[in-house]
């Protein structure tokens, strides 16, 4: 995530950035340092490594990075374009065609992600290798995509065996593929069912930023079509790969796509439709986003049968969601204060209050009713964590067909960078509302390996340590992001991989930066070493 300042909270909202070749690793990318040099075996000189001294993660705490099928997989270097792409998806159409690519108010980098991406369909053997063998992962973070598994509309078409006969053979194979790497490596997959996008079947990203009142179809605005076939894809997913996965994540930051998509997209975020202030179609999509994790949940229970890793429980459902800090731009006025406060209850808590709870909020006022059927569907929350925002209070709302607690000053909000000593309270919330938490996306640009991949990652896991000491359930930790990827409408223009991908390079070879040897002793002992500490997380 780029630090951008002084923005409208509407456009610095989290943005979540999350075969052949050569099959080589350059730039230094090894295996977990030795320890103190390790101590000479007096039989044989083998050296025996032990743990560094440092702080040490619970048993079973997981350590992985995060991808996600749109950014990732595309852009393979030998693979054809025909078996490669996912031309059926509302985000391709979006960054693809013509009309929206060429309008500046889609503020997309016109980068076609065929071209540019890091093709992980054909190279997730080599990838996978690396997040075992080099970081040491004992899991990844991963989606599913609907539109490969269902290029073609599923509307009247129910049961495993009929929407079966008309998936994507081909993608479904591949998927496998992939989750048999992962089991050979001894890695856990965590499976978003949606990561934003959609079937253009479900969605015309192009039509509807042309004409959104006229287009067809709309996406999560069609709420009762999308919230149901969606939840008839989660339930083929969940029978289909049951047996390979049981943590599974419904939504990726379902707030995003209201924000960016409805409400203010800009060139720090945009997505499809990319329509300015339609309030009432964003706050349908809201509510939509709220019902369809509920019914995603309960498919996913209702068709993942199989214990697919031996600890007697078939499945383990949340939502991914991104937590942001929020302070007064001064603690003394009590305008700020109250700005700050309702900011963090349109942000942090509407949503996840309604799909753990049950407490839904239907006009976004603070005011709720219990739902029981969305109480109680929730097994983890994931937590993407990654800036701070500061806001200021006008004491009214700009945004009252919104809600009427948007009470902040459009024009006086700081975003801030990086703050490791916040998360302990974003931990605290989850785990008020009975859950635990995963880390489910963590990272920073890293464009010129500066050291300021190693900095970021070794001061917020000492963060993520520091509150399971206090008493934080946290179950695991993925960085965003394994390879350079297609960030959205910026194209391969962040740069928060752990590998370096070059978007010019045709065989999309990966590079190692100086993050990789770092995470991997942490990953590899479960220790953030005494000596890590002091040269990353001491001083500013």
């Amino acid at each position: 995530m780029s630090a951008r300042r002084n923005a409208c909270l509407l456009t610095l909202a989290i943005s979540s950035f999350a075969g052949c070749g050569s099959g080589e690793t350059t730039g230094g990318a090894v295996g977990a340092p030795s320890v103190d040099g390790g101590v000479s075996d007096a039989a044989t000189e083998a050296p025996v490594e032990h743990p560094p001294s440092g702080i040490s993660f619970p048993p079973g705490f997981v350590f992985g990075s995060a991808i996600a099928g749109f950014q990732a997989d595309m852009g393979c270097p030998m693979l054809s374009r025909a078996v490669c792409d996912d031309p059926n998806s509302d985000w391709y159409v979006f960054t693809t065609s013509p009309e929206t690519v060429g309008d500046p108010t889609t503020y997309l980098s016109g980068e076609n992600p065929s071209l540019v991406g890091p093709g992980f369909w054909e190279l997730f053997g080599e990838d996978i290798r690396r997040a075992d063998e080099e970081l040491h992962h004992k899991a990844l973070r991963l989606s599913l995509e609907w539109s490969r598994i269902f290029p073609t509309a599923t509307d009247g078409i129910e049961g495993y065996d009929h929407l079966k006969a008309i998936a994507n053979g081909a993608a479904i194979d591949r998927y496998h593929a992939i989750f048999a790497e992962l089991k050979k490596r001894g890695m856990r997959p965590l499976v978003t069912l949606n990561h934003y996008a959609l079937p253009s079947w479900i969605h015309d990203a192009k039509g509807c930023h042309l004409d959104f009142t006229n287009c067809s179809p709309k996406g999560w605005v069609d709420s009762e079509r999308t919230v149901r076939e969606v939840q008839k894809y989660a339930a083929f997913c969940a029978k289909e790969f049951g047996a390979e996965v049981d943590w599974w994540a419904t939504l990726n930051e379902p707030l995003q796509n209201m924000l960016f998509g409805y409400v203010q997209p800009s060139a720090a975020r945009s997505h499809p439709p990319a329509v300015l202030l339609q309030l009432d179609a964003a706050k349908t999509v809201f509510h939509a986003l709220i019902d369809a994790h509920a019914r995603m949940y309960d498919a996913v229970k209702e068709n993942d049968t199989v214990d697919a890793d031996g600890d007697h429980q078939p499945s383990w459902v949340g939502v991914v969601y991104p937590l942001v800090p929020i302070e007064p731009a001064n603690p003394d006025s009590p305008l700020d204060v109250q700005a700050a406060e309702n900011i963090d209850y349109l942000w942090n808590r509407a949503y996840l209050d309604a799909v753990v709870l049950g407490k839904y909020d239907e006009n976004l006022d603070g005011t709720t009713v219990d739902r029981a059927d969305l109480k109680g569907r929730m097994d983890y929350v994931g937590v993407n964590f990654y800036s701070s925002l500061r806001v200021s209070g006008l004491g009214v709302s700009l945004l009252s067909a919104l809600s009427p607690k948007f009470t902040a000053n459009p024009l006086d909000l700081t975003e801030l960078p990086n703050q490791p000593d916040k998360l302990a309270g974003l931990l605290r919330f989850v785990n008020g509302l009975g859950m635990p938490a995963i880390i489910s996306e963590n990272g920073t640009g890293d464009a010129a390996d500066d050291g300021t991949g190693p900095r970021f990652l070794v001061r917020n896991l000492k963060a993520v340590a520091d509150a399971i000491a206090g008493g934080a359930d946290v179950r695991g930790y993925f960085y965003w992001t394994l390879m350079d990827n297609y960030e959205w409408n910026h194209g391969m223009d962040i740069r928060m991989g752990l590998y370096a991908v070059a978007k010019d390079d045709a065989m999309k070879r990966r590079v190692a930066r100086k993050a990789v040897p770092v995470f991997g002793e942490i990953a590899r002992w479960g220790v953030l070493s005494n000596a890590l500490i002091a040269e990353y997380a001491t001083g500013d």
